[in-house]
């Protein structure tokens, strides 16, 4: 896709904390603890850029892109749109921006109302924002459909006569109604077919172009993401691991969870898998209710040190890296190192964390 690094920021996101409240009791119900969804994420979105997010299911990546579009308040943080801080603004206040910031969902059978027709549906921008009625809506609805590759003679059909396919085309042309500005694709291509995978990624790289578009991408398909963005960003428990140029993130990645993530990626040659090493990590993923200190990503990294137990590392660059390339990691991995041989070394005294043991398990 395009790359955007030279255009304007669109959205700045200044440490944004999402924390969901754990309660209990039956009548009077009492905060017991919280989920740390997102904890702490800055990053900023140029216009006419695309910016992949990836991460393991639970990372956050989704309750970030619902925050970044005010879809949940924030718990702290800031979140600036096109200049104006959009943080604390309420349901009135928000309209005007609504309509430069839109989402794709995920699910295109779960996403559109399956008792109203896809004219209605794609319509739905139009009506709510006053903008055209009868004829006229009818026609916008119509080259909203007709530019996303869908049959405007269609308007009247339901959605249970669309392919997979041709419901997320559905979805594209819902979001793309009221030409936005910035349009969250969340997993978009995740429950479809490979081949149809193509053709919408396809789309939306041609919808971009024409209509300079700003993405943020997320996805679990690292191949996908390396394919679409221009940026990448690794989440990892609530924070964000490392962040920088595509080809950097998948050339030199720094951060232990990143080259860990990279070698879970298939390669479409048996002679170039041979020889490559699979990082498995131990452990699972902590519980974003009692996240671990210092590194989230610590007990489970192979590079894990006393530091990384008891300091959190920040996001900056490292190794020589241009400020572009950031990663928050104390022991970065080096181009050509295999970490895959790397065991921790954690001192006793620092391996209980919580009630807990850390190191491999």
């Amino acid at each position: 896709m395009t790359t955007g690094t030279s255009g304007d920021v669109l959205l700045r996101a200044t440490d944004v904390v999402k924390h969901f409240p754990v309660r209990s009791g039956s009548i009077f119900r009492r905060a017991v603890g919280a989920v740390h969804a997102v904890d702490g994420v800055s990053l900023e979105v140029r216009q006419g850029e695309t910016l992949g997010l990836v991460g393991e299911t639970g990372c956050g990546k989704s309750t970030l892109a619902r925050c970044i579009t005010r879809l949940y308040d924030l718990t702290s943080g800031t979140v600036e749109f096109d200049g104006a801080d959009i943080s604390k603004l309420g349901a009135s206040a928000m309209r005007p921006y609504r309509r430069e910031m839109q989402m794709i969902f995920q699910d295109p059978y779960g996403s559109l109302n399956p008792r109203r027709r896809v004219g209605s549906i794609i319509g739905d921008p139009f009506a709510i924002h006053g903008i055209a009625s009868g004829q006229d809506r009818r026609r916008r609805v119509q080259e909203a459909m007709e530019l996303v590759g869908l049959n405007p003679e269609h308007y009247n059909r339901f959605p249970a006569e669309f392919s997979g396919g041709q419901r997320q085309r559905i979805g594209i042309a819902r979001a793309l109604a009221l030409r936005p500005k910035l349009v969250i694709c969340d997993e978009p291509v995740s429950a479809l077919d490979v081949s149809i995978q193509a053709q919408v990624i396809n789309l939306l790289s041609d919808l971009q172009k024409e209509l300079n578009l700003t993405y943020i991408f997320i996805a679990h398909d690292l191949s996908v993401v390396r394919h679409v963005s221009d940026r990448v960003a690794v989440m990892y428990l609530g924070k964000v691991a490392e962040i920088g140029p595509s080809e950097d993130i998948y050339q030199k990645g720094r951060h232990p969870y990143t080259q860990a993530l990279l070698s879970a990626v298939p390669v479409p040659d048996p002679r170039k898998m041979e020889g490559r090493a699979r990082i498995v990590l131990a452990g699972d993923v902590p519980s974003p209710l009692n996240p671990p200190t210092g590194c989230r990503f610590h007990p489970r990294c192979p590079k894990a040190r006393d530091t990384c137990v008891s300091e959190d590392p920040p996001l900056i660059p490292r190794l020589g890296d241009p400020p572009i390339h950031a990663a928050a990691c104390h022991f970065p991995v080096e181009v050509g190192e295999d970490i895959s041989l790397s065991t921790p070394q954690i001192s006793e005294s620092e391996r209980v964390i919580e009630g807990g043991l850390i190191g491999n398990a």
